[in-house]
C-alpha cells in the first residue's frame, strides 16, 4: 500500500515524500508470498532495451532465491521538476519490490550547498536510525564523505544517483556517465555549427569540487576545442538571481566577442538560459544545443531556438536504485554488479545511458516519457 506522511519534520526540515508499504509490516512475516513482476515495458523508439533486458535479468535472478522483507530510503536533492520522474520511478520499483520504503527530499531547498549538505547528512543518520538496510542518496557534494561511511559501518548498503561521492565506501554509483555525457552534447553542437573558428558559449561548470559537473563540462569542451573552436565557459549560478547574471554575461559575449560567438551548449536543466542570453542580444540565428527537458527548453525547442536536448534518464536512475539495493541484500554485491555489467565502465558505476532528442521529435519524446510514467 502507499500512504503520506512527515518524517522527522520539526528536527530535520524533512518530507516523507510517499511510503511503500511491504511484507515487512505483516505480523511475522519473513519473505514475500510471490515473486516480483515488474511492469510490462511498453516499446517506442526510445525505450532503452538493453537497459530494460539488464533489470529484468536481475529480477530473474532475484526471483531464484527466497525473496525477504526490507527497508530501505532513497534521498533527494528535491522532489520536484527534474526529480519528479525520480520519485515516481523509485517508488514504483519499491511497490513492485513490495518493500518498505520512503523517497525524501528537502521542504525548503533552498540554501547554500552547505546547508543543504548538512541537511542530508542528517537525513542519512535519521534514515539508519530508523533501520534502513538500503539508502540511495543524490549528494550535492562530496562532502557527505563521513555520513555515508558511517552508514556502511553500520551495516547499511549505500549507492548514489545522479551525482556522486566517490571518496566513500557506497558501492555502487548510477547515473549519466558525464564526461562522455559532454563529449556527446558537444557532438551534437558541432554537427549544426558553421565552419570554424568562432567562439561557443558554454553553460557549464569549472569547479572541480562538483565532480559530475566538471567532468561535463570538460568533456564538451574537449570535443569542440578539438574541431577548432574557441570556448567560453560560463560557470552556473544556481543562485536566485542566477538566471539574471548568467543572461547578462552570455550576452555579453554574444555582443562582444571577437571571434564571433558561433553556438551555445547548455549542459543542466537551465540550459534554457542560453536562448534567453541570444534572444536578449537578438542573435536569435545561434545554434543552440540543450540539457535535460525542462518545459522552457522544450518551448525553445517547439520554437526552433534549441536544435537538441540529451535528457538523463533520470526515470531510470531513480527506477534502479531500490532494485539494485534489493539485489546486494538478496544476492549479494558481486553477484549484482555481474549482471550489471552490460551497463558498468567500471568496477563501481553503473551508466544509465543518455537520450539524443533533436527538436523534430520532442512529441515522439513526450510519448515516451508518457508510457512510463516520466513526465516533468
Amino acid at each position: 500500500m502507499v500512504t503520506i506522511g512527515r518524517w522527522g519534520m520539526t528536527a530535520l526540515g524533512l518530507t516523507l515524500m510517499t511510503a511503500a508499504c511491504g511484507s515487512s509490516d505483516a505480523p511475522g512475516g519473513s519473505e514475500r508470498s510471490a515473486p516480483i513482476q515488474r511492469a510490462p515495458t511498453l516499446a517506442s523508439e526510445f525505450t532503452p532495451v538493453e537497459l530494460e533486458e539488464t533489470i529484468d535479468n536481475l529480477v530473474a535472478e532475484i526471483n531464484k532465491n527466497a525473496t525477504r522483507p526490507m527497508q530501505m530510503a532513497v534521498l533527494l536533492k528535491e522532489a520536484d521538476g527534474f526529480w519528479s520522474p525520480v520519485v515516481r520511478a523509485a517508488n514504483r520499483a519499491m511497490g513492485e519490490l513490495d518493500v518498505t520504503g520512503s523517497v525524501i527530499g528537502p521542504i525548503e531547498p533552498k540554501g547554500d550547498d552547505e546547508e543543504k549538505s548538512e541537511l542530508q547528512n542528517q537525513q542519512i543518520e535519521q534514515a539508519v536510525a530508523d533501520g534502513a538496510e538500503g539508502i540511495g542518496i543524490a549528494p550535492f557534494s562530496n562532502v557527505q564523505t563521513t555520513a555515508v561511511d558511517e552508514a556502511v559501518a553500520n551495516g547499511v548498503d549505500v549507492v548514489t544517483l545522479d551525482t556522486d561521492v566517490p571518496t566513500t565506501k557506497r558501492s555502487l554509483h548510477i547515473g549519466t556517465l558525464d564526461r562522455s555525457g559532454g563529449a556527446t552534447a558537444g557532438k551534437t553542437l558541432l554537427a549544426v555549427l558553421p565552419p570554424a573558428p568562432g567562439k561557443v558559449v558554454i553553460h557549464g561548470n569549472e569547479d572541480t569540487g562538483w565532480v559530475s559537473g566538471f567532468e561535463r563540462t570538460q568533456g564538451a569542451v574537449e570535443v569542440i576545442e578539438a574541431a577548432g573552436y574557441e570556448v567560453l565557459v560560463r560557470e552556473v549560478n544556481w543562485e536566485e538571481a542566477g538566471e539574471t547574471e548568467d543572461v547578462d554575461w552570455m550576452k555579453t559575449q554574444i555582443e562582444t566577442a571577437d571571434p564571433p560567438v558561433v553556438g551555445m551548449l547548455g549542459l543542466f536543466n537551465i540550459s534554457y538560459r542560453c536562448a534567453m542570453a541570444a534572444e536578449a542580444a537578438d542573435k536569435q540565428d545561434i545554434p543552440i544545443v540543450a540539457f535535460d527537458f525542462d518545459p522552457k527548453t522544450v518551448n525553445y525547442m517547439r520554437e526552433g531556438r534549441i536544435k537538441a536536448t540529451h535528457i538523463q534518464r533520470q526515470y531510470y536512475q531513480g527506477y534502479l536504485v531500490p532494485y539494485i539495493l534489493y539485489g546486494i541484500k538478496s544476492i549479494g554485491l558481486d553477484a549484482t554488479k555481474e549482471i550489471l555489467a552490460p551497463q558498468m565502465v567500471d568496477g563501481s558505476r553503473v551508466n544509465t545511458g543518455l537520450d539524443v532528442v533533436p527538436a523534430d521529435k520532442i512529441d515522439a519524446y513526450n510519448d515516451f516519457l508518457d508510457l512510463i510514467g516520466s513526465n516533468q
